[in-house]
């Protein structure tokens, strides 16, 4: 009866996403005195999985899985979750994850709760804390199902190295046609790009920029922080920059462990979406700007002389740590 986790992958390759589910599922053992399964979809190396202490791995090998299918990736975590016999099964809170999680539920009559931040209690019932109300509180929600889906929230456990003995086991669930009937066309994304949604740093700018000329600075930065650039949703509405970027409540929402906001007022819906992230850095020239009430650390400041200046200064501090 071992904790199941899927451990999301693209390319072949595991996401930074599956070894902190991982991380999170093996916590989640030790309470339970049980052992961690994960199920990989098309994953060519998964030994590291064994360092976060995943005792077997059940690898499925499918062309027809190589593009994301919410119905078919259910069955086939259902499958695996009824062959191990778990009770317990965990996935992040990508925008997958997320649309593939009520399915998941109905499959295994499941109670699922999502954006869990803390391991659960397991004494008296299991209890879940969560965080609600865009991040501005926390819930304890109790699941009283035999099967239990939880849905970890980026970046709140974080990697924890527990190295166990990895067995590998070649895992073929019966797929039919009806668990393809949505098909993926195609998938356009950003090849030379960090993604907002794998970024430890996020470096976001506003209409402050004055205009998508000016967003080199920017593109800059992130370079040197190795960092994903995202954008409020007036600029992507202007055009500026691409919808894909836009992040918020209305957009995409982040949970990194760094988020600078460079010329972005910080309107609710904007800090709504942004609210996870560990630490929030503001450089605006508006000292009475709404972000700077949310922030850890604020510059108030010109844009265009304070990012070139930080540049700088990174790039010094690199080289001489190189």
């Amino acid at each position: 009866m071992s904790i199941l986790v899927y451990t999301e992958s693209e390319n072949g390759k595991l996401k930074k996403a599956a070894y902190e589910v991982a991380s999170y599922a093996k916590g989640i053992a030790d309470l339970m005195g049980t052992s961690v399964t994960a199920v990989t979809v098309n994953a060519e190396n998964v030994e590291e999985l064994g360092q976060y202490g995943v005792d077997k791995v059940l690898k499925v090998s499918n062309d027809k899985l190589s593009k994301f299918n919410a119905d078919a990736y259910a069955e086939v975590i259902t499958q695996a979750a009824k062959k191990e016999g778990s009770k317990v099964v965990i996935i992040s809170q990508s925008a997958n994850a997320k649309y593939m999680a009520p399915l998941l539920a109905v499959d295994l009559e499941a109670g699922y709760v999502s954006n869990a931040v803390k391991l659960p209690t397991v004494d008296e019932g299991f209890n879940v804390e969560r965080t609600a109300f865009t991040n501005k509180a926390f819930s304890i929600t109790s699941i009283s199902t035999d099967v239990k889906v939880l849905g970890l929230s980026s970046n709140s456990y974080g990697l924890k190295e527990n190295e166990s003995s990895l067995t590998q086991e070649e895992f073929s669930p019966e797929l039919t046609d009806e668990n393809f009937g949505i098909t993926v066309e195609s998938v356009d994304k950003n090849k030379d790009k960090v993604s907002i949604a794998d970024a430890e740093v996020v470096v976001s700018a506003g209409r402050g920029m004055k205009g998508p000329e000016n967003w080199g600075m920017i593109e800059e930065l992130a370079e040197v922080l190795n960092a994903a650039t995202a954008c409020s949703k007036p600029v992507s509405d202007m055009g500026w920059r691409p919808h894909g970027e836009h992040v918020g409540q209305t957009g995409k929402p982040v949970a990194t462990n760094l988020y600078i906001a460079i010329g972005i007022s910080g309107a609710i819906q904007h800090l709504a979406g942004i609210s996870a992230s560990k630490n929030k850095v503001v450089i605006n020239t508006d000292p009475e700007a709404p972000f700077f009430k949310a922030a850890d650390y604020g510059v108030v400041g010109d844009a265009f002389e304070v990012v070139p200046q930080l540049i700088e200064k990174l790039k010094e501090f690199k080289a001489n740590n190189s």
